[in-house]
Protein backbone atom coordinates (compact mmCIF):
# COMPACT_ATOMS: atom_id res chain seq x y z
CA UNK A 1 0.00 0.00 0.00
CA UNK A 2 1.38 3.38 -0.90
CA UNK A 3 -1.78 6.04 -0.81
CA UNK A 4 -4.90 7.06 0.63
CA UNK A 5 -6.22 5.70 -2.79
CA UNK A 6 -5.03 1.90 -1.87
CA UNK A 7 -6.37 2.10 1.35
CA UNK A 8 -10.01 3.14 0.00
CA UNK A 9 -9.60 0.28 -2.51
CA UNK A 10 -9.12 -2.37 0.53
CA UNK A 11 -12.11 -1.06 2.81
CA UNK A 12 -14.22 -1.54 -0.82
CA UNK A 13 -13.11 -4.79 -1.29
CA UNK A 14 -14.47 -5.53 2.13
CA UNK A 15 -17.56 -3.99 1.00
CA UNK A 16 -17.34 -0.55 2.35
CA UNK A 17 -17.00 2.58 0.62
CA UNK A 18 -16.47 5.90 3.01
CA UNK A 19 -17.70 9.78 1.61
CA UNK A 20 -19.24 12.09 4.40
CA UNK A 21 -17.68 15.06 2.48
CA UNK A 22 -15.84 15.39 5.68
CA UNK A 23 -12.09 14.69 4.81
CA UNK A 24 -11.03 14.26 8.96
CA UNK A 25 -14.36 12.51 9.61
CA UNK A 26 -13.37 10.11 6.46
CA UNK A 27 -10.19 9.17 7.38
CA UNK A 28 -11.52 8.46 11.30
CA UNK A 29 -13.52 6.43 9.66
CA UNK A 30 -11.29 4.95 7.39
CA UNK A 31 -9.08 3.86 10.68
CA UNK A 32 -11.79 2.54 12.66
CA UNK A 33 -13.15 -0.07 9.77
CA UNK A 34 -9.02 -0.88 9.35
CA UNK A 35 -8.74 -1.98 12.66
CA UNK A 36 -12.18 -3.90 12.82
CA UNK A 37 -10.35 -5.65 9.84
CA UNK A 38 -7.50 -6.45 11.57
CA UNK A 39 -8.94 -7.06 14.66
CA UNK A 40 -11.83 -9.67 12.68
CA UNK A 41 -8.43 -11.52 11.46
CA UNK A 42 -9.72 -10.44 7.63
CA UNK A 43 -6.48 -8.34 6.95
CA UNK A 44 -2.68 -9.17 7.66
CA UNK A 45 -0.45 -7.35 10.59
CA UNK A 46 1.59 -5.65 7.14
CA UNK A 47 -1.72 -4.20 5.43
CA UNK A 48 -2.97 -2.77 8.74
CA UNK A 49 0.14 -1.38 10.03
CA UNK A 50 0.38 0.06 6.10
CA UNK A 51 -2.83 1.61 6.14
CA UNK A 52 -2.52 3.14 9.49
CA UNK A 53 0.64 4.50 8.69
CA UNK A 54 -0.76 6.16 5.74
CA UNK A 55 -4.27 7.71 7.02
CA UNK A 56 -2.27 9.00 9.84
CA UNK A 57 -0.02 10.57 7.49
CA UNK A 58 -3.16 12.60 5.82
CA UNK A 59 -4.54 13.42 8.71
CA UNK A 60 -1.27 15.14 10.23
CA UNK A 61 -0.89 17.30 6.79
CA UNK A 62 -4.72 17.99 6.75
CA UNK A 63 -4.17 19.24 10.30
CA UNK A 64 -0.99 21.25 8.95
CA UNK A 65 -3.04 23.39 6.75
Amino acid sequence: MKNLYDVMQLLKRYGTIIYTADYKADLDLMEDEVKELYRLQFISAKEYASALLILRQKKSEYDKK
